[in-house]
């Protein structure tokens, strides 16, 4: 007979024995796992942000859609100081999803989040996490992120729609719909990205690893869909010499990818890109749609497989 192993609870102090000290550097640094239970492309952007005289625990951005996310987390229970001060720090600054993190949530926090996620619009997302740690026999302790409370899609989009008529909401669905299979795909197929749910927009980008670069697709006012490296380290002087080093190896980059690239400095723009267009609108008939969302995968990974190695040696 197979011996089992025992599974065994630790507790949260064990692990992090002061919350802003050990625990939000932590997951700070580790912020791809949360991403990954909420089903978010994250990166942190700083910690012990300010918001007047307080501080949020860690500001951070979905790199998918560009939105603002705030995390609170406390290693006790849930209580109304930290409710109310999340509703402080997501005011500060206009965030889109917002995230608390709490040892246990009380069914009364619960019906909280739940409550704002009916009341608010549909870009606008709050979750409730229970962070917990576990071992196996004598192993080394393993972090859990349970999701206790989520933002209800179907009610939201379906009172969002009750909302809107016309022309742009219908456009809006179809950029979703569009993105949604794109994001399915470069998950469950080809491990690209942890992104769970598409919003309503003409572009999506994508983590490259290294925050002065992302991984981005869209379609064009101008009737082309577009794939393209987005260079953007903060500062316009560095951008440029990020770019220089990248142009300098053009014919490099070209050949491995077997295609011909732009190159695009942007005037009156902090950012530059190198990228590959192609025509197409999401006005096009389904079958044409597929197929620029075939070329659309095939693209990011190929962006990926040749650009991807060498964003360190670029960069540093």
């Amino acid at each position: 007979m197979i011996e089992l192993a025992n599974i065994e609870k630790v507790a949260l102090r064990e692990v992090w024995p002061d919350e802003a000290a050990d625990f939000t550097p932590w997951l700070a640094k580790n912020i791809v796992m949360l991403g990954e239970a909420l089903g978010l492309d994250l990166e942190t952007l700083s910690e012990e942000a300010p918001v007047g005289r307080k501080k949020l625990d860690i500001l951070a951005h979905d790199v998918g859609s560009n939105r603002p996310v705030i995390v609170e987390n406390q290693l006790g229970g849930t209580d109304d100081s930290h409710l109310g001060q999340l509703l402080t720090y997501a005011a500060g600054y206009d965030a889109n999803v917002v995230v608390w993190i709490a040892r246990e949530f009380s069914d009364e926090h619960k019906a909280a989040l739940e409550y704002l996620n009916d009341r608010t619009g549909d870009d606008t997302e709050f979750f409730g996490v229970e962070v917990e740690v576990w071992k196996i026999d004598e192993s080394r302790p393993a972090v859990n992120f349970d999701l206790v409370s989520t933002p209800n899609d179907w009610r939201k989009q379906a009172a969002s729609a009750g909302r809107t008529r016309g022309n742009v909401s219908e456009r809006r669905e179809k950029y979703r719909e569009f993105f949604q299979g794109l994001i399915d795909s470069l998950r469950e197929e080809h491990q690209f990205t942890n992104v769970r749910k598409a919003q309503p927009q003409n572009w999506y980008s994508f983590s490259s690893g290294r925050s002065e670069f992302s991984y981005g697709t869209n379609f064009n006012s101008d009737g082309r869909a577009r794939v393209e490296l987005y260079i953007d380290s903060g500062e316009q002087e560095h951008n440029k010499q990020i770019f220089d080093r990248f142009e300098a190896q053009k014919a490099i980059f070209e050949s491995e990818l077997e295609e011909t690239l732009e190159w695009e400095l942007l005037e009156n723009r902090r950012a530059n890109r190198i990228s590959i267009r192609r025509l197409g609108s999401i006005d096009d008939s389904p079958d044409t749609l597929e197929e620029i969302q075939e070329w659309m995968i095939d693209r990011l990974l190929a962006f990926k497989r040749v650009f991807g190695p060498r964003l360190a040696e670029l960069v540093d």
